[in-house]
């Protein structure tokens, strides 16, 4: 199933992969990446629970676009642990304007396939996706 927009099929891989964080806590987060020739979204990287948020953002390439679920861990005020799932939408200034627009043409169809979504983020640096910003967020 393509994009109207984009032309961009989700690999079912996504799809499996994000259930799996979601419903087994069996990744910390996934990076996807759109795959030009094939025409598809696929996964890129997979985080293990044990991984932390800095191992993830080593993940994201400096100069290019990438899709990204962040499983959230935070106390609330209260001291209770809860967490929160992140769709991050990665668009470095610095990646080619072609990929920024197929990045951002497919993200919407590509989000609905991932049911569960909590926060959407747009970054284009690594200060617009810091711990202090998904911290304030996820409340």
């Amino acid at each position: 199933m393509a994009n109207a927009a984009s032309g961009m099929a989700v690999h079912d891989d996504c799809k499996l992969k994000f259930l799996e964080l979601k419903t087994k806590r069996t990744h910390r987060f996934i990076v996807f990446k759109i795959e030009e020739k094939q025409k598809q979204v696929i996964v890129e990287k997979l985080g293990e629970p044990t991984e932390s948020y800095e191992d993830f953002t080593k993940c994201l390439p400096a100069d290019e676009c990438r899709y990204a679920v962040y499983d959230f861990d935070f106390l609330t005020a209260e001291n209770v642990p809860k967490s929160r799932i992140f769709f991050i939408a990665w668009s470095p200034d610095t990646s080619r304007i072609r990929s920024k627009m197929i990045y951002a043409s497919s993200k919407d169809r590509f989000k609905r396939e991932l049911d569960g979504i909590q926060v959407e983020l747009q970054a284009t640096d690594p200060t617009e996706m810091g711990l202090d910003v998904f911290k304030s967020r996820a409340n």
